[in-house]
């Protein structure tokens, strides 16, 4: 086992999240993410590319996941249920660690992540009715934090900044890299402050999307 993944195995074990977005009347829906590591030598992390055919966050990198289904028992089953219907990751290979800190996405989306061991040899298939394609990017490119840009903006007057990393053509940016940030956070002590916490602080939990301004542009601006 690499000391990454013993390092994993050890913080999940003792960590309980915190819901700092406590005010669900302001969300606009909710859903759960998994953060597959495969347990090798050296672990990478499973991320997708969505669709350029859909609707919304067409072309965007992303955790696979999705809505909580009424039907779904907790965020674990949805966390994979959804990654089976766009990955094809059959859960029993799933050894489910644990789940951070949610978060609420710009859109008032609150999203649960949910963090998870698969074999190194893991076949995927992705369903390309919803996605590009599906990719790995190594745990240890993340933590160095070589990023392309800081992607900047304020949340009802409170600045956030988002880490954006480009790995083999493929843009992490966005939600997708604020629940990398606080994985790497809390489990590797790694420091990177968004300002998201301190929102939710700050403003009660009561950010909605109307609260949100770029600084500069689609993406913020480049440091």
């Amino acid at each position: 086992m690499s000391d990454l993944i013993q390092q994993l195995r050890t913080r999940l074990q003792i960590y309980q999240p915190v819901d700092l977005w406590t005010n669900s009347a302001l969300h606009k829906g909710a859903a759960a993410v998994l953060i597959a590591v495969t347990d090798s030598a050296h672990p990478q992390i499973i991320l997708t590319k969505r669709s350029e055919e859909l609707s919304s966050h067409k072309g965007e990198v992303a955790l696979p996941g999705g809505r909580i289904d009424l039907s779904d028992r907790d965020v674990i089953h949805t966390a994979l249920r959804e990654s089976h219907e766009e990955v094809g990751l059959d859960p029993k290979l799933v050894d489910v660690l644990g789940q951070l800190d949610p978060m609420v996405t710009r859109f008032g989306m609150k999203v649960t992540p949910v963090i998870g061991l698969v074999p190194e040899t893991v076949e995927l298939v992705p369903n390309y009715d919803e996605l590009d394609a599906v990719f790995k990017v190594p745990l240890e490119f993340l933590l160095r934090d070589q990023r392309l840009r800081t992607d900047i903006g304020t949340i009802g007057g409170y600045k956030v900044q988002v880490p954006c990393w480009e790995y083999e053509g493929f843009e992490i940016w966005g939600v997708t890299a604020v629940i990398l940030v606080s994985m790497m956070n809390k489990v590797f002590d790694r420091g990177i402050d968004t300002g998201m916490d301190q929102v939710a602080i700050k403003t009660d939990g009561k950010f909605t999307p109307q609260d949100w301004r770029e600084v500069e542009g689609k993406k913020g601006i480049t440091e």
